[in-house]
């Protein structure tokens, strides 16, 4: 492994949309699996079912519109990265989701890729609220029914 050297703002800035959202997806991932871990799951296939809501293009693209909603939340630099990751062309198609639901998600993956790199007490703010969203809609949907 070559010397761990950190990126300045202005080179992160600099990164490709796709980029952003190649290190946002993995570290998403990586909340995401902590935080199930943490709450108990420990069964493989519960895990990874219950993994799948929270990192599926449809999840992401509800968590973009409920951070848009929440007035204030999203900096203005935060916003302008989601649009480059939204906008950026991708070679790979998407898989269990059209193509806006798909171009939102790589959005939201490169806004966390952006705030992990640029600011980790960011991340973990934009994480928590993501993951806080989520246990509030699954609380919701079970009892709605």
């Amino acid at each position: 492994m070559s010397e761990n050297k950190s990126l300045t703002k202005n080179e992160i800035k600099q990164l490709s949309g796709l980029t952003l959202a190649y290190l946002g997806d993995a570290s998403w991932e990586v909340v995401v699996r902590d935080h199930l871990v943490q709450s108990g799951l420990t069964k493989p296939k519960d895990l990874h079912k219950a993994a799948t809501e929270f990192v599926s293009a449809k999840g992401q693209a509800l968590l973009v519109e409920a951070m848009q909603a929440e007035e204030g939340f999203l900096t203005e630099d935060e916003m302008t990265v989601f649009k480059r990751g939204r906008n950026a062309k991708s070679h790979s198609s998407a898989k269990n989701a059209d193509i806006h639901t798909y171009r939102i998600a790589t959005g939201f993956e490169a806004l966390m890729g952006f705030a992990y790199l640029n600011d980790q007490d960011r991340f973990k703010d934009i994480a928590t609220f993501c993951i806080q969203y989520i246990q509030h809609a699954q609380k919701e949907e079970q009892e709605n029914g």
